[in-house]
């Protein structure tokens, strides 16, 4: 199924996966240096950020491509190049000053850093406004794909917006914080809602991967739809926890025994129905789309 994808795609799409798959490949490679040299894994200046960079830029782009593919979107080609565009330039910025030792964000201190900085800021802008283009597309598109899938993507794409703003946030506030005091305290304040952000990216992915499963199945229509609403709130209250753990302050590690059980019965139920739908593919034959 997963080699059909690949086959049935458009070229932007292709072009769109190999891409993200340079730029995962890209965060693989940071992984095993940091891996081999046990350089550090914490702060602005680790490689690591160059690592979760590239590995989840290269799997988000290559998703939306995927993700989109079944809705109508006008002048998509042009909308998933700006997002490849400015996907790749934020690894190869981000990687670069990573690789110099200096801070990639809320980094002021010459000409250069400071190009970087406001470039970086302004990727993220296209990244969201094209975000923005797909999600009211899958709003108010169509295309012949299923109901299951639709919403599956609307709510992914619903959910990418929201990781985007939280990472518009996260600039605004390193940025005012740098501009008006310590560095340090930027990264500090600005860091605390990275967990809310890298949650709610990835429902692009999982949840339209479920929706995609649960149609190669011999399930009738309305009960797939309930899967996928299953899925759809599972992945909503993961968000919406990790959410408050972070405006509070509250590491995801070390949760409330509430939030830790409510987290874990969300997480539980998306597996559940993820498991459940890659279970019964196998009871006969689909074609990939």
């Amino acid at each position: 199924m997963l080699r059909g994808i690949w086959t049935n795609a458009r070229p932007v799409e292709r072009v769109a996966f190999t891409i993200g798959a340079v730029l995962f490949t890209s965060g693989l490679v940071h992984v095993g240096v940091l891996l081999v040299t046990g350089w550090t894994w914490l702060g602005p200046l680790s490689l690591r950020k160059a690592a979760t960079f590239g590995l989840s830029f290269g799997l988000t782009l290559a998703t939306v491509a995927w993700a989109t593919s079944f809705i109508t979107v006008k002048g998509r080609n042009l909308l998933i190049g700006l997002f490849a565009g400015a996907s790749v330039v934020e690894v190869i910025l981000v990687s670069v000053q990573a690789w110099r030792g200096v801070p990639s964000h809320f980094n002021f201190e010459t000409p250069g850093d400071t190009a970087v900085s406001m470039t970086l800021a302004a990727g993220g802008g296209v990244l969201v406004l094209t975000t923005l283009a797909f999600t009211i597309s899958a709003i108010t598109g169509t295309r012949q794909s299923s109901a299951t899938l639709r919403l599956a993507v609307r709510f992914g794409l619903f959910a990418l917006l929201a990781a985007l703003g939280t990472g518009a946030a996260m600039i605004a506030r390193g940025v005012v914080a740098a501009r008006t005091g310590d560095p340090e305290v930027a990264y500090t304040t600005a860091g605390s809602l990275k967990p809310l952000h890298a949650v709610a990216m990835h429902a692009i992915l999982v949840v339209p991967a479920v929706a995609w499963l649960l149609d190669r199945t011999q399930l009738a229509a309305d009960s797939r739809l309930r899967l996928v609403w299953v899925a759809i709130a599972a992945y909503t209250g993961l968000i919406l926890l990790v959410g408050v753990e972070s405006i509070t302050g509250v590491s995801p590690l070390s949760p409330p025994v509430a939030v830790a059980i409510a987290s874990a019965v969300a997480a539980l139920a998306l597996v559940g129905v993820g498991s459940f739908a890659l279970y019964s593919t196998r009871k006969r034959p689909q074609s990939v789309r």
